[in-house]
């Protein structure tokens, strides 16, 4: 029996939600796509200008490798060439390291000299901002991997920019639709001195007021610049978080916004109150978290284990859904013309698996990419958004973040 506490237990022999027979008749269906790819034309070019600026964690767990996001990319690139080769496809990905204070613009010329069009990258949301614009000139495609910012979405959205990493909107309202699925309606927002810890808690306030919640109480916790690997002792830990929790009226959930990481790793089991922690720490909103087995993602993980030798983060899902979503694209195209793979990207019959038991697609009046939200403890992944209840016209998916009637984008 492969039950436990009444729960069966997710097939390891499934790989995202299909049975290795189907995934076998699907691989023979995809040999019989038509292919206008000839074996001899040029790789398709994937550029990814990758931040290597490191901000120190409070847990050592998550301190970030020198390959993140990298190794992601390179696993999807991987998969991309496998698939490929059916059609006589081949694609190379040519990363480039920037460290703080580079001229980005500079990187992505030099990507422009190499005709590459199509460039990931993971630097913060003004950087993102600087390579969509530089690149238009060149025909190019920006794919946003990391930046959570709402106004790349809404007022300063692109019609060359493509959004792979979840909104700060998506990430609260994944939060929030699992609390007032519990019932657990009565929130204490906690939120750092960071302007984007600033921006999370106005996130989590929308969602309070989206989804019928009440923040009875909001509290700032202020950087004050401590070293954490002097001054973050258990016992003088254990003294000061109480102390800066308590006071509040009752409530059902203290929710953290502290998007540098801060304070929300210390308020666990330390709070003045026995209540859960979500947001930032202890119920977390992710692309991915090494716990998820379910949809295939067992094998995922252990593909990545094998050649990285380290669990997958969800930066590396993300560098890999961007690199897979070219690769599909070019696949259901038979072209290794960057114009016509984005054509079809953002057409409606294009989507991506990405292990999660739906497909992901792309919104077509923000370019942002529709996609469940796993809601992690560290351990284990304890529910997926949506969830149940959360009704919508189209899809569900449109339940996270900024919708149709609610965008102020206006795609140029």
């Amino acid at each position: 029996m492969s039950h436990f506490g009444g729960m069966k237990r997710p097939n390891r022999n499934v790989r995202n939600g299909i049975s290795r027979r189907h995934a076998v008749a699907l691989l023979l269906a995809a040999s019989a796509l038509p292919s206008t790819a000839r074996a001899d034309e040029p790789a398709i070019q994937i550029g990814y200008i990758r931040s290597m600026e490191r901000h120190p964690t409070i847990s050592l767990l998550d301190k970030p490798t020198p390959n993140a996001g990298l190794a992601g990319a390179t696993l999807g690139l991987d998969d991309d060439n496998t698939t490929g080769r059916l059609q006589g496809q081949s694609f190379a990905l040519i990363d480039v390291p920037v460290h703080p204070n580079t001229d980005v613009v500079a990187a992505l010329e030099g990507l422009a000299t190499k005709g590459v069009k199509l460039v990931m990258t993971d630097l913060p949301a003004d950087a993102v901002l600087k390579l969509a614009d530089a690149g238009r000139a060149h025909g190019m495609t920006v794919f946003n991997l990391a930046a959570p910012d709402d106004t790349l979405r809404q007022q300063d959205c692109r019609n060359d920019l493509i959004h792979v990493a979840p909104s700060r909107a998506m990430l609260a309202d994944a939060v929030g639709q699992y609390l007032v699925w519990k019932k657990w309606t009565r929130w204490y927002l906690v939120y750092g001195s960071h302007p984007e810890d600033k921006l999370l808690a106005d996130a989590y306030r929308r969602t309070a007021t989206r989804f019928g919640a009440k923040i009875v109480a909001e509290k700032l916790f202020a950087d004050t610049g401590g070293s954490r690997e002097t001054d973050s002792g258990v016992a003088e830990t254990q003294q000061q978080i109480p102390r800066q929790t308590q006071g509040a009226p009752d409530y059902d959930v203290l929710i953290a916004a502290d998007e540098n990481e801060v304070f929300a790793g210390y308020l666990p089991f330390r709070t003045w109150d026995a209540r859960p922690v979500a947001g930032s720490a202890g119920l977390e909103p992710t692309t991915w978290d090494a716990s998820s087995e379910s949809w295939g993602g067992t094998q995922l993980q252990d593909r990545f284990e094998r050649l990285f030798h380290r669990q997958m983060m969800p930066l590396d899902m993300q560098a890999w859904t961007g690199v897979r979503m070219v690769g599909e694209a070019a696949s259901r195209t038979g072209s290794s013309d960057p114009d016509k793979i984005m054509a079809y990207m953002k057409g409606s019959d294009f989507g991506i698996a990405a292990y999660k038991g739906q497909r992901l697609t792309l919104r077509d009046w923000d370019w942002q990419l529709r996609q469940p939200i796993l809601l992690a403890d560290g351990r284990t992944v304890v529910s997926i958004s949506p969830q149940p209840g959360f009704l919508h016209q189209v899809t569900e998916l449109d339940t996270l973040g900024i919708d149709r009637p609610e965008t102020k984008c206006k795609l140029q």
